[in-house]
């Protein structure tokens, strides 16, 4: 690097990396203090009770129930939104077959890229609104009206579809993947299209299904940007806090009887509700420790070599 070049990167970086320590580090730091305090939240006296809180953490079966929910949308959540969005972006950009014998996505493809993706420009908040009337609890809901049509319920007992222990973490779950599905097959569908298309002529000649070349050519060619979607719904996963605070009963959500618990809706209650803010902060400080390692082992179980074409 040139003389002189030093001072105007550094000069340039400057205030960007003190904007991020500022308004970015420090917070992380301050919470970190503040889950090692009793911190009332209003009050600017406190004192120091070192690993207390965090000691209760583990004691706490709700914040435990939270924990293991939250598994269950990572498990869930990124698998089904991947394979749903990866078998939809195939579709539309190889799945079909061109009348030259090339190849070419189903017919309709860009209408369908555009009505898949039509789901992600929608806030959370009003898909909070829009499921809450699919999900309503009377025969007046959508689902529970097209089941009635079906004859599959009775008119009399209607399904409670959020306030049912066994249905509403799968039915918080569509909500997410239906959300999700549009901008991944987008994100897959840009990197399809960097594939040469001689390599799936030169499959279909060799005799090739759509599963061979799904499987042998497309995944395997795709696996950068499949890593980085399971990342980011993994981050997705460990957060669920606005559909669950909006869409389920309860002070912040969780319900019914915190079957829908998750941790970013105990931590808001007992910091909101409850003022046990030097708890909450312990247990974000978990959470950013367990998105972290979600993260790292995401990335590092899912590495390969990369490959050249």
């Amino acid at each position: 690097m040139r003389k002189g070049q030093y001072q105007f990167v550094t000069g340039f970086l400057f205030i960007p990396v003190a904007l991020y320590l500022v308004f970015v580090i420090w917070p992380y730091i301050q919470t970190i203090g503040y889950s090692l305090t009793d911190w009332k939240g209003q009050s600017q006296t406190f004192s120091f009770v070192g690993l207390d809180n965090y000691v209760a953490l583990f004691q706490d079966d709700v914040f435990l129930g939270a924990v293991w929910h939250n598994i269950l949308f990572l498990v869930f959540i990124p698998v089904i939104t991947i394979l749903l969005a990866l078998f939809f972006a195939f579709m539309v950009n190889a799945g079909g077959r061109s009348r030259a014998g090339g190849v070419a996505g189903v017919s309709g493809s860009k209408f369908y890229k555009v009505v898949y993706f039509f789901p992600q420009v929608l806030s959370l908040a009003i898909l909070a609104v829009l499921f809450g009337a699919v999900y309503r609890s009377d025969t007046g809901g959508m689902l529970n009206g097209l089941l009635l049509k079906l004859g599959l319920i009775d008119a009399a007992e209607p399904i409670e579809w959020l306030n049912e222990p066994d249905f509403v973490l799968w039915a918080l779950m569509a909500v997410v993947v239906w959300h999700g599905v549009g901008f991944y097959l987008v994100l897959f569908s840009a990197a399809m299209q960097s594939i040469p298309r001689d390599i799936y002529e030169a499959a279909l000649i060799d005799g090739a299904g759509r599963a061979q070349s799904f499987f042998r050519i497309t995944l395997p060619l795709l696996w950068d940007s499949v890593q980085t979607a399971w990342v980011y719904l993994g981050i997705v996963a460990m957060d669920m806090f606005v559909l669950v605070s909006t869409m389920t009963s309860g002070d912040y959500g969780g319900g019914p009887d915190h079957h829908s618990e998750t941790m970013s809706t105990v931590m808001m209650r007992n910091f909101l509700y409850f003022g046990k803010s030097g708890y909450a902060c312990a247990m974000g400080v978990v959470m950013l420790l367990l998105t972290l390692i979600v993260s790292v082992v995401t990335l590092r179980a899912t590495r390969r070599e990369r490959l050249e074409f």
